[in-house]
């Protein structure tokens, strides 16, 4: 989603409301960000499954700062990071909520000192962390941008640029058949994990274009080979592939093509960005300083070293997958623990 300052986001029900429906939340603690949603279940009046968001939360936390060189969560990260986790304990207290499920990822999958991590948030918070393998984050991503799906296309390549790994998942779906999962790969990559590596490039205030076309390169390459077992350039030449975008770089780029002053999530997901246009607005932010990206409004400080590492990822991804557009989700791993939460308490409602 958009840049996070710690402020609530959500869009207040009123827990005096006399809707009986049930409270749910979700957290998504990645490598970056720290994200809650906290949701009411409703049905539509064909009887489908869905939410209504009464509550959220988003703060950058920099969790995996300094892993790839130590291995370790740092000291100073993990205090950031408890402090946002408390926010969330006590909103969910506040609600009431009914069900929940709180995951982590990449950053709490590689650090050796990941179980003393989860341990001291419980201790703190109450919070139960679940850390979960890139399939099981490919798939809760896909549950979360359903409904941005477009019928007219039989494939669907997902693109999710995190802080610490970046996942491509290949999606199909036949006539009569539900939308099905059929490959993913996880990348050893993401924005905070490149923003390091990019950290001794800025040569004058702005990062090294040299270096910055390596990891296009790199990142293209690195696909190639998933690229070849399914035949997705192919089947993108062919008009046959949908390709979502579900990450703050797509995101960002996307409300910066909007001509967009602040980050505005109603104008910016379920849109759609053009190939050429991603490649504009990356190039743009190229050629800004920190402090020139620092200002950008839909960027902001807490995110200026990161944009250029995500525009990095997104550019390699476009070189070898040239999509005509990309469908942009400011939405994916809470909306999916969300819709798996509400169906569960249906399924059991209706036992």
């Amino acid at each position: 989603m958009a840049p996070g300052n710690g402020n609530d986001r959500g869009r207040q029900d009123g827990r005096g409301s006399a809707d009986p429906a049930p409270f749910f939340a979700a957290i998504d603690l990645g490598t970056n960000n720290c994200r809650l949603l906290v949701a009411r279940a409703t049905r539509s009046p064909q009887g489908g499954d869905g939410f209504t968001v009464v509550d959220s939360f988003s703060r950058i936390v920099r969790l995996g700062e300094g892993l790839a060189a130590s291995g370790r969560l740092s000291e100073a990260a993990i205090a950031r990071t408890v402090d946002a986790l408390g926010v969330c304990a006590n909103k969910i207290d506040r609600w009431g909520v009914a069900q929940q499920r709180h995951i982590a990822t990449e950053a709490c999958r590689r650090a050796v000192n990941c179980h003393n991590f989860v341990a001291h948030v419980a201790q703190r918070t109450g919070l139960k962390l679940e850390i979960i393998p890139p399939l099981e984050e490919a798939r809760l991503a896909l549950a979360g941008c359903l409904p941005l799906l477009d019928p007219a296309y039989d494939k669907v390549l997902l693109i999710d640029i995190g802080g610490g790994s970046t996942e491509a998942s290949w999606v199909e779906r036949h006539a009569g058949e539900a939308v099905k999962l059929h490959d993913s790969i996880s990348l050893p990559f993401g924005v905070v994990t490149l923003s390091e590596v990019f950290a001794g490039h800025w040569p004058g205030g702005k990062l090294d274009h040299a270096r910055y076309d390596a990891v296009v390169q790199d990142v293209a390459n690195q696909l190639r080979g998933f690229d070849q077992r399914h035949g997705i350039a192919a089947a993108i030449a062919q008009g046959k592939v949908q390709m979502i975008g579900t990450s703050g770089t797509v995101t960002t780029v996307a409300a910066i093509n909007l001509g967009l002053r602040r980050y505005n999530r109603n104008a910016v997901d379920g849109t759609r960005i053009s190939r050429e246009a991603v490649h504009e607005a990356c190039r743009a932010l190229l050629d800004h300083d920190l402090a020139g990206l620092a200002a950008n409004g839909c960027i902001g400080p807490e995110r200026a070293d990161l944009v250029l590492a995500g525009c990095a990822i997104l550019e390699g991804i476009c070189a070898l997958w040239p999509v005509a557009t990309i469908t942009v989700a400011d939405r994916g791993l809470r909306e999916g623990v969300l819709m798996d939460l509400i169906r569960a308490e249906h399924r059991t409602a209706a036992s």
